[in-house]
Formats: C-alpha cells, structure tokens, sequence
C-alpha cells in the first residue's frame, strides 16, 4: 500500500469516528489449537467452531485527549474445552491457572 493510500485510509477513519467522543477498543482472546509442521497428524483439540472467549480486554480512549481513561480485563473460564492447549498458552500467553480461578462467560460478561 502506498503512502498515499494509507493517508486516505487514515482520512476514512478520521471521518467515521469524528463525531464520537470516546473509542472503544476491545480485544478478546479465545481458545485454540494448531497442529505444528513437527507434530504427527492429530485431530485438533479445539475446532473453530467450539472455540471459546477466554480473555475480555477494553481500553475507553478519549478521542478529544487521546487519553486512557478507563480499562477492563477479564479472564474467563471455558466449558466447552476448559484445558488450554499448549499452543493456546503460548499464543495468548495465558496460562491454566488465569482461567481455572475465573468466571464462565455468563458470569464475567
């Protein structure tokens, strides 16, 4: 992408969030598992369509001071597939213990 390309895409966005005071910017980790290229063949421990959150992270920025001024982190724990995997530790850095001390989604969110 071109400069001049990214300076339109920043103009877009300028636009659209102009007339809002605050952004809300939200992250959310959720379960997962990969097979590696080193690994034998195995089925995955958590298919995508059972993954499940296990992180709520917000940050409220106030748009007029480019300031934080509020933030919310949650883990949670998943009932599906309440073991995370090893590659799911080491993506999200998330460890068993986060998780297993925590609420179920319903309880969290």
């Amino acid at each position: 992408m071109s400069i001049q390309d990214k300076l339109l895409h920043l103009q877009v966005i300028q636009n659209l969030i102009a007339p809002y005071r605050y952004l809300y910017c939200v992250d959310l980790e959720a379960t997962c598992d990969e097979v590696g290229e080193s690994e034998s063949s195995r089925p995955l421990a958590v298919v995508p369509a059972q993954m499940e959150t296990i992180e709520i992270g917000l940050v409220v920025i106030d748009l007029e001071t480019l300031e934080i001024v509020s933030e919310f982190q949650r883990f949670v724990r998943p009932l599906i597939t309440p073991t995370l995997t090893d590659f799911c530790k080491e993506l999200t850095s998330i460890q068993q213990t986060d998780v297993d001390s925590s609420g179920t989604y319903v309880e969290v969110g």
